[in-house]
């Protein structure tokens, strides 16, 4: 009991518990010219402007982005990037490369992307300069850094998984020349970034690991909302096993679908469902028929935000068995496991990254090796068989969200980290 009472409440390392808050009180920023362009006029107002950099706005998959930055109470928000490839919060303002008639040609955009020439984006601008930016991704950081050292502004770069772990070599040979740009400029980035923020204690390891500077990377977790994804009073009649990833090889998918077909003996009326797309798709549906569970396995495909979340809040257990792939690339730390968790929804996952600064084995889920088959299906068919074992997962899990991972309490701190940044004398890049 003691263990577990320990195990709910104990704080994750993130920026508000004793190690991060060390770091960040001794972080010593990159010195900056006193004689900085004049900021926006907002800023200069009392209301720092963020600028929040992703080269591809408001996809789907990286919904997190947004939740995070609508919650930066007392910041400005200004989202840039190359394109926007889904639709934003309605009251966001976004500027995109695709905004610019010179910009929207094959050739201007291979040109921006191998250059990394900032002058568009500061045309975007017009003449704005705001206070920071955030930049999400290590690649993006790259790219963002340009902009900002023509603005002298600081920039804060966010590590969220596969650019702190896949291999230098299997980015190069990506086929993506933005990826290239990563490995070629990650040491001028680490050099004259201001911050570096990790999802996880695991990804900070690696980004250390990489030659980025241990004061100034630290780790926070973005969370989720609380607030407004709350558990629903019913669950589906059939006992669904539900999956949301890419259809990539750090995900553990095929792992997932052998033992879903080890399970559906014991429990033949269990249904699995994958909801996400990617390049191992049409082999996944053929293993799946391989193993004569075609029909209990639905993809489900791509869905917009809302609608994963319903499908989160209805499902049973979630698996998230991820691996280390052949290229290097595992997770950060997947928001859909603390989605889950704030829908009381357990989670069955692996021994893996950062899975285990969410899930407390045998408290809020399940946890076992990666690639070990039989220990995933047994574990995925105790949730399904055990509803009182399940609704006490549940609980469990949405105290853990609660106190650890509200985006709200996490956003606030996030304000805090900018404000310090932005407020220090040396803030600004070199």
């Amino acid at each position: 009991a003691e263990n577990l009472v320990y195990d709910l409440h104990r704080k994750p390392c993130a920026e508000g518990n004793p190690n991060s808050a060390k770091l960040l009180k001794s972080i010593r920023f990159p010195s900056a010219d006193r004689h900085r362009p004049r900021t926006h006029e907002r800023a200069i107002e009392g209301m720092p402007e963020v600028v929040i950099y992703s080269h591809h706005l408001f996809k789907f998959s990286e919904t997190f982005i947004a939740a995070q930055a609508e919650q930066l109470e007392g910041c400005d928000v200004l989202y840039l990037g190359r394109d926007r490839v889904g639709a934003g919060p309605s009251n966001a303002e976004s500027r995109a490369l695709c905004d610019l008639p010179d910009q929207r040609s094959w050739r201007a955009r291979i040109w921006q992307v191998l250059s990394r020439d900032p002058s568009p984006y500061l045309r975007l601008l017009d003449g704005r300069v705001p206070t920071l930016i955030h930049a999400h991704f290590g690649v993006e950081g790259v790219y963002a850094l340009p902009i900002a050292r023509r603005l002298r502004i600081p920039l804060v770069t966010t590590f969220h998984g596969f650019e702190a772990t896949q291999t230098s070599w299997a980015m190069l040979r990506s086929g993506h020349p933005s990826w290239w740009n990563y490995v070629l400029w990650r040491r001028e980035l680490a050099q004259q970034g201001t911050l570096f923020i990790c999802v996880s204690e695991f990804i900070r390891r690696r980004v250390l690991a990489l030659g980025f500077p241990e004061p100034r990377t630290i780790v926070h977790y973005t969370g989720v909302d609380t607030t407004s994804i709350r558990p629903t009073l019913g669950r589906s009649a059939v006992p669904i096993i539900l999956h949301v990833a890419r259809l990539v090889e750090a995900k553990g998918t095929r792992d997932l679908i052998a033992a879903f077909a080890e399970l559906v003996r014991r429990r033949p009326e269990a249904e699995l469902h994958i909801v996400g797309e990617g390049p191992l798709e049409g082999e996944l549906r053929a293993q799946a028929d391989s193993l004569g569970v075609g029909t209990a396995v639905h993809f489900l495909g791509a869905r917009p935000h809302a609608e994963v979340l319903k499908l989160i809040s209805t499902c049973w257990v979630l698996a998230s068995p991820s691996v280390t792939a052949r290229s290097g690339e595992s997770e950060g730390l997947p928001t859909v496991l603390l989605e889950a968790a704030a829908c009381c929804v357990p989670v069955v996952g692996t021994w893996h990254n950062g899975i285990p600064e969410v899930v407390v084995d045998g408290v809020t889920g399940f946890l076992c090796p990666e690639h070990a088959v039989g220990a995933l299906s047994e574990r995925l068919s105790a949730v399904l068989g055990d509803d009182d074992l399940r609704t006490r997962m549940g609980h469990a899990a949405r105290l853990r969200a609660e106190q650890h991972f509200d985006l709200k309490r996490q956003s606030a701190a996030l304000a805090r980290i900018f404000a310090k940044v932005s407020q220090s004398p040396s803030g600004g890049l070199p």
